[in-house]
């Protein structure tokens, strides 16, 4: 496969970057997702932890996300600059260089997991140094180029924060936190791919080898809907295990019927027609954000126990 590894803009050509342009190479929006859901994994950990050091955990989390994005930006500027979707980035969009993006997340990979380790434990910073580099080297430079099922496995590490904000206040990764990794893992695929389906030219420019572009729409859409049934199973799980309560019960039972009913949409909706694809994938995004802060609320009132 061409890996267009000229395309991007030559490294003399770059203007001065700014705070801005080296913030947004920490994919933002992404490190967010993984703050929260490592948090609501620390507050739900049994033991405790000094707000101090809690809070320096939980930045360290966050600042090992942003090197992993930094890092997936330096390797993927080819690509990026292909699509409409990335194209804006720093590196494709001559801000930042592709030397100081790589130097950048790798100064931020070994700061976050020593500092991690300083904050909490050394479990917790070795979950955080194997996200970090599973999510660079396994996914990024491996996977994502390789094969149509990129995203399933890759999915590992963005399921690991609340694993490791667990371990981070418990020292210690029992089942609960595993369930949470486990919700996180199955809801990746039809996120991304409900994504992949209304940008498939993007990725076929790029040459990356989604699911779309290598085994087409139609099985594409049976995948998310497989995947969506299970996940409305599996999101019920943390209240089977008696990590959640009731009321996180509700949530999940409605929320994976309305993922599900969705789903059903896209496998039934013409090609042609990237709607219901485009409403399944905001839905997803509130569906996690819902039940982990269901979680959140229950594990901080009791409500659960």
């Amino acid at each position: 496969m061409d890996t267009m590894r000229d395309d991007t803009p030559n490294e003399a050509s770059y203007a001065l970057a700014g705070p801005r342009d080296y913030f947004s190479l920490l994919k933002p929006r992404v490190m967010s997702l993984v703050i929260f859901t490592a948090f609501v994994g620390m507050v739900a950990a049994p033991g405790t932890i000094h707000p101090g050091l809690a809070a320096v955990s939980l930045l360290s989390i966050a600042v090992g996300a942003g090197a992993s994005g930094a890092l997936n930006m330096w390797w993927d500027a080819d690509i990026d600059a292909v699509m409409s979707r990335t194209a804006g980035r720093p590196i494709p969009a001559g801000l930042v260089p592709k030397a100081e993006a790589a130097a950048f997340g790798g100064f931020l990979s070994a700061l976050s997991v020593a500092l991690l380790a300083l904050a909490s434990n050394y479990l917790a910073a070795g979950l955080l140094a194997f996200t970090i580099f599973f999510y660079v080297v396994i996914y990024s430079m491996w996977l994502k180029r390789l094969t149509p099922q990129n995203i399933v496995i890759g999915g590992a590490a963005g399921a690991l924060p609340p694993v490791v904000g667990w371990a981070a206040v418990s020292g210690s990764t029992p089942l609960e936190p595993w369930i949470l990794f486990a919700v996180i893992f199955l809801w990746t695929p039809p996120h991304f791919w409900a994504l992949a389906l209304f940008k498939q030219g993007d990725y076929e420019r790029a040459g990356v080898p989604m699911l779309p572009v290598v085994e087409g729409d139609r099985a594409t859409r049976r995948q998310i809907f497989g995947y969506s049934i299970v996940l409305a199973f599996a999101g019920m799980s943390p209240f089977v295990v008696g990590m959640a309560g009731y009321l996180y019960l509700a949530v999940s039972v409605v929320l994976g019927a309305w993922f599900v009913a969705l789903a059903w949409k896209v496998l039934n909706t013409d090609q042609s027609d990237h709607g219901p694809a485009k409403k399944l994938f905001g839905f997803s995004i509130l569906y996690l954000f819902a039940i982990f802060a269901t979680i959140l609320v229950e594990s901080v009132t009791g409500l659960h126990g």
